[in-house]
């Protein structure tokens, strides 16, 4: 694959061209909801994005629900079996996958019903959040992000990208969390999201973001 041509535009903008580019968005499944994953590495700030979209469309008239993936953890015992820093325990066993396809894409598939649970783990008290359900109505969206989220195969009718490169992704991310690079690293080298995904943003200058859509 060629290099990707990307194009300067601020965060505001891009917010409404998503937006705009999802309102004629059917699923190929025939769901009545189309979901839209904004994948990247906490540095990257995809859940910004999410909201941004979700902002975007409420404006014009469409529900949306913003999920954020680290809302699905699974608990610290499971996490940190092999201790607080294996690269692929964070990879592969950090988030609750079960869950989320058993309580957020399944309701969303052809013939369910919409409802389905916003947050399932609280990471600080280490106990389920006993959220109550929530209805997404027919035509409203799923915006899902989170980190390493094409690994899965989850149903998605559109995906973005936010790519941060080595050197801005290791500035970006605290120095705690630098025991996660390597499974960036090998995120990108398996999945390549940065060719795979629909969209692609490209996040190293958050100030200046550019893009290929």
């Amino acid at each position: 694959m060629g290099p990707v041509r990307l194009e300067a535009i601020t965060w505001e903008r891009l917010g409404d061209l998503l937006a705009e580019r999802l309102l004629d968005l059917t699923p190929d499944d025939g769901s009545p909801w189309p979901r839209i994953a904004f994948d990247g590495a906490p540095a990257a700030r995809p859940g910004d994005l999410a909201a941004r979209v979700a902002e975007a469309l409420r404006v014009r008239g469409r529900p949306s629900r913003v999920v954020d993936t680290h809302d699905f953890l699974r608990p610290a015992s499971l996490r940190f079996e092999y201790g607080h820093h294996d690269v692929d325990a964070y990879a592969q066993g950090w988030f609750d996958t079960g869950a989320l396809w058993r309580e957020v894409f399944g309701p969303l598939e052809p013939g369910g019903d919409g409802r389905i649970l916003p947050d399932l783990w609280d990471p600080i008290t280490d106990r389920a959040t006993r959220s109550p359900y929530v209805h997404i109505p027919s035509g409203g969206f799923l915006l899902l992000h989170g980190p390493l989220l094409l690994r899965h195969w989850f149903p998605f009718d559109l995906t973005v990208h936010l790519l941060l490169s080595p050197g801005a992704l290791r500035r970006r991310t605290p120095e705690a969390d630098h025991w996660t690079l390597p499974a960036f690293d090998s995120y990108a080298a398996e999945t390549d999201p940065a060719g795979t995904a629909d969209v692609l943003v490209r996040a190293d200058d958050p100030r200046h973001p550019a893009w290929s859509g």
